[in-house]
């Protein structure tokens, strides 16, 4: 089924800069039901207004489709060759793995870019759900349940272990076996077959949580640098409060000092007044 013009509004609609969203999601649901598609006018009125991480990869999607398309395709390849290595195929991994990594390294640049432009603050936590975003796109790539790359209104996250083990086995069941064979095949045979599929799911299970296990202690050991960073920067903020506190002080003294010296100068320069009217007085009565 081709798109509608109700599509076509929508799409504008997750287009517009974020503080837009919700007037015009009003706007266009009022126009519906004016036009007698109330049915419309509802669907429209339910959209959620995105998060911010949301919002700017429906705007990579939207605005940078071609590296967007590259996340897409690496992530189906890389599905695909794991799904190859869970039926027991040689596949090389490296390369889609490597392509959809690269892929994400530039959207999340764009994004960064994308969202200090718009007057958003591209914080770490904001850029980390973002990225988590772009991962579950490209671990669903075109399965036909995946998110609607464009129309996100909340984060996502990449399928868990059993839905992953799910979408590999789904790339194998397309390539299925010759129907002669099956009824040839023993209950006995047919166990084993399953235990091997599971022990491969398995495997690609172990594999998956080794990556998670692996970033999750890059990021500890990021955290842990971070803290150190973080003591050593309000030491140092501490030293220079201390030596704020010392020159104030240092300047306050200094300010009584000159305003001593002035009051001395001036008594001094009265002094020297008198000494010379004196003096002056002296040389007429010599006179």
């Amino acid at each position: 089924m081709g798109k509608t013009k109700l599509d076509d509004d929508v799409d504008e609609l997750f287009k517009v800069p974020l503080a837009e969203f919700t007037g015009n999601r009003n706007a266009l649901a009022a126009r519906l039901k004016k036009e007698s598609r109330a049915e419309d006018a509802e669907r429209v009125k339910a959209l959620g207004k995105p998060s911010v991480s949301a919002w700017a990869v429906n705007q990579l999607y939207w605005n940078e489709r071609d590296a967007f398309e590259r996340l897409l395709e690496a992530g189906e390849r890389l599905r695909h060759a794991q799904a190859s290595q869970l039926a027991g195929k040689t596949s090389d991994i490296r390369e889609p793995r490597d392509a959809r990594r690269d892929a994400l390294t530039e959207l999340s640049r764009l994004a960064a870019a994308l969202l200090t432009e718009s007057g958003h603050n591209a914080s770490p936590e904001t850029m980390r759900r973002i990225t988590t975003n772009l991962e579950a796109i490209s671990a669903y790539a075109a399965l036909p349940d995946s998110p609607p790359p464009g129309r996100l209104t909340e984060d996502i996250d990449p399928p868990g272990f059993e839905a992953l083990a799910a979408l590999m086995q789904g790339g194998i069941k397309s390539r299925p076996a010759p129907a002669a064979a099956i009824p040839f095949v023993k209950k006995k045979g047919t166990e084993e077959e399953d235990k091997t599929v599971a022990k491969r799911a398995l495997q690609s299970a172990e594999r998956v949580l080794a990556e998670a296990q692996a970033r999750v202690e890059r990021l500890d050991t990021r955290m842990k640098k971070a803290a150190v960073e973080l003591k050593e920067a309000e030491k140092t903020k501490r030293d220079a409060e201390e030596r704020v506190i010392r020159a104030s002080a240092a300047v306050e003294v200094a300010a009584e000092n000159a305003r001593n010296l002035a009051d001395e100068a001036e008594r001094a320069a009265r002094s020297v007044e008198e000494a010379l009217h004196a003096v002056e007085k002296a040389k007429k009565d010599l006179r």
